[in-house]
């Protein structure tokens, strides 16, 4: 169920920056085996600077539900960018975080408008 956030530079294409931050944390095998749980959703930023200079960057938020020990976290991570590394970036900052989201606040629904 994890959220993934890209945020990038909008030099980078974000229709395949999702598609490999999906295939990422399908690869971690945390979630369903279809990846039917897994959301992914991107921001480009025209304005940016790494070091100040303005160099490309992708960073990748990873939510997912409490409870993951620090080796499952470790090794979605790791998944999510050797993913990203498949686009032959080239002088582009990457980095992964994982952020646990409180599992006893967590609510969630499927609002349906044919459903009456």
């Amino acid at each position: 169920m994890p959220h993934c956030i890209v945020e990038h530079a909008s030099v980078l294409s974000g229709a395949e920056l999702n598609r490999l931050v999906f295939l990422g944390a399908l690869d971690s095998g945390l979630f369903e085996p279809d990846g039917s749980d897994i959301k992914v959703r991107s921001m480009a930023y025209e304005q940016y600077s790494v070091g100040g200079e303005s160099k490309a960057f992708v960073h990748v938020s990873l939510k997912i539900l409490s409870g993951r020990d620090a080796l499952e976290k470790k090794i979605l991570s790791q998944c999510v960018l050797s993913r990203l590394g498949e686009m032959s970036l080239v002088d582009v900052h990457a980095s992964v975080d994982v952020i646990d989201m409180d599992r006893d606040s967590y609510l969630k629904c499927w609002f349906n408008p044919t459903d009456k």
